[in-house]
């Protein structure tokens, strides 16, 4: 896993396939200073009812409003001397759009999706906002210091902790486990039940043909006990 220049573990941010997983050759941003702190939300949409002859005023719920994740984070490049424009470009390519030519007319091809990983937290969304400040610069104009500000917005009902199983109708819920390098089936089967011997019920749950060939990126679905 990459690090901070403080020797953590680093916060990342990267494109991911439709199927939430880290999309192989995507965009990808190791952050060189992890946040200070996060705050997601969520707000839900009421109206109040017309005919209501109570005091207190009854409401109606019209739709539930997505999660959004907001982060501060701070590139520094003042000691490699570098344009620290440099680092921040892959953020912006996360927001761009591209115009695809099909038969006789452009189509408009949205930004990516892309996922804000740092420890167990993970939040899978798009980017809606971005600020980027400048803050320290070179003797010749040259930026080596920003700090930017970012907002990301869930569109999709992909749980970022604990999802349930879509064929359960709504039962027992189950955990997802994002592999990291290093990773074997058999550590997972600990981590999760305290038992590494149960690695095959992982296995044999997830249709892994090859258990002891996991690659980084990769979810198990983790069934329940």
């Amino acid at each position: 896993m990459p690090n901070t220049r403080s020797s953590l573990q680093a916060a990342r941010i990267y494109e991911v396939t439709e199927s939430g997983e880290e999309k192989p050759g995507g965009v990808a941003v190791d952050c060189m200073f992890n946040p200070y702190e996060y705050t997601v939300s969520k707000t839900n949409s009421y109206k109040e009812e017309k005919q209501n002859r109570s005091d207190v005023p009854g409401f109606e719920f019209e739709k539930a409003g997505p999660q959004t994740l907001k982060l501060s984070l701070v590139f520094d490049t003042y000691e490699s001397d570098e344009d620290v424009s440099l680092r921040t470009n892959a953020l912006w390519k996360l927001m761009a759009s591209k115009t695809r030519r099909e038969g006789n007319r452009n189509r408009k091809v949205p930004p990516p999706e892309v996922a804000f990983e740092w420890g167990v937290f993970r939040f899978v969304a798009v980017i809606t906002n971005m600020t980027q400040k400048f803050t320290l610069f070179k003797t010749d104009g040259t930026p080596v210091r920003a700090s930017v500000e970012v907002t990301f917005t869930q569109h999709k009902d992909l749980n970022d902790y604990p999802s349930q199983n879509p064929t359960s109708g709504g039962g027992d819920i189950e955990r997802v486990w994002r592999v990291v390098a290093g990773d074997r089936i058999d550590t997972i089967a600990y981590a999760v039940y305290g038992d590494a011997t149960r690695w095959r019920t992982i296995a044999e749950y997830n249709q892994l043909s090859n258990p002891l060939s996991l690659r980084a990126g990769q979810q198990l679905i983790i069934p329940t006990e």
